[in-house]
């Protein structure tokens, strides 16, 4: 790597962290806004890895002017960060134009995608397109029928990352009931590490995100993890402690409030484990909507193994005590989900 290269880098580094962290201040000082929101560009996936529900195999990319309503609906909330995923969003034909929208609004702007499609010119059009964040999750070192996000089929992306990519990389390994060798978090994260990566370790959870212990040897593999590579706000995983021995995990989710998941149809859900309330349109959910589920305790939470959402969560956790709703949801308030445009 040239000279030139890396003062670039480090510089553009320093102002993604200046960025970032005062994100962070804004969101602990005030519990106005949105923190973090997760944008689906797109439900449709080229992999079909068997523990996944977020995808499927025939659903078209969401509008342009779609998305951009929507992102512009996510600044008037004052959100801080939009992380773009899916599906795979490398399939969505004008995701650059969304990633130049996210940060035509001051928004940071981030992305989790399987890596398949990375090539040079396309993290090169991502770095002109103004990404500050990527992270691929990685399950296993050779592919097999649960998964096929492996390190032998990704290494080669991950060394065009690590020449050519001007945004931060994250590598988040897997630990879980579905893989089937857990020493492979492990080689996994030892790589990341090795290619200069941020490196984290993710517990696979049930169907609704709810929590699955590990065995003692993965338990030992996850804190070994866990002390490797580079400090990051992805690194906030405290609560991990507790999922890892099967401990209920008491916090505060903000879900609905400091954390939106934006689903394809333009419906803000609690998260991508929890998609079908509120279930309310972008354009309707306002800031009384925000302000009601920043303080409803979610029955959900202590088996939570949603890692954005307990990291969004430390932000508030030591402030506002939640209440149980007094009434469940009704059925005007949830509304199914279709194909339907709904932004207006």
């Amino acid at each position: 790597m040239s000279f030139q290269k890396k003062i670039r880098r480090r510089r553009l580094a320093i102002q993604r962290g200046w960025r970032t962290w005062r994100k962070v201040a804004r969101g602990v000082v005030s519990t106005d806004h949105v923190f973090l929101a997760h944008l689906i560009p797109i439900r449709r996936c080229n992999l079909s890895c068997t523990y996944c529900n977020e995808f499927d195999k025939h659903s078209p990319p969401v509008p342009i002017e779609d998305l951009k309503n929507r992102l512009d609906y996510l600044a008037s909330f004052g959100t801080s960060i939009v992380t773009i995923s899916g599906g795979e969003p490398l399939l969505h034909p004008e995701l650059d134009d969304v990633i130049r929208h996210i940060r035509h609004h001051g928004m940071i702007a981030g992305m989790i995608t399987n890596g398949y499609l990375l090539t040079r010119e396309r993290i090169e059009r991502l770095n002109r397109a103004g990404l500050e964040y990527l992270q691929i999750s990685i399950d296993n070192v050779i592919p097999d029928e649960v998964s096929k996000k492996s390190l032998k089929v990704l290494d080669q992306k991950l060394k065009l990352l690590a020449e050519h990519a001007d945004f931060h990389v994250n590598i988040n390994s897997v630990l879980g009931s579905e893989v089937k060798n857990p020493e492979d978090a492990l080689t996994v994260a030892h790589r990341a590490v090795a290619l200069g990566f941020t490196s984290t370790v993710g517990i696979l959870h049930d169907g609704q995100g709810q929590l699955q212990p590990l065995g003692l040897r993965e338990r030992e593999i996850f804190e070994e993890i866990m002390r490797l590579g580079k400090r990051s706000f992805a690194r906030v995983n405290g609560f991990q402690q507790d999922i890892a021995h099967g401990r209920e995990h008491h916090w505060r989710c903000r879900a609905g409030a400091r954390y939106l998941y934006v689903c394809e149809d333009g419906l803000v859900h609690y998260c991508s484990q929890q998609r079908g309330y509120p279930g309310v349109p972008i354009a309707q959910y306002t800031r009384e909507m925000r302000r009601r589920e920043f303080l409803a305790q979610k029955g959900c939470a202590p088996h939570c193994t949603i890692s954005c959402v307990q990291q969004v969560a430390t932000l508030d956790n030591w402030r506002s005590p939640q209440q149980r709703p007094e009434v469940a949801p009704s059925s005007r308030e949830l509304v199914q989900l279709s194909g339907v445009n709904r932004d207006r």
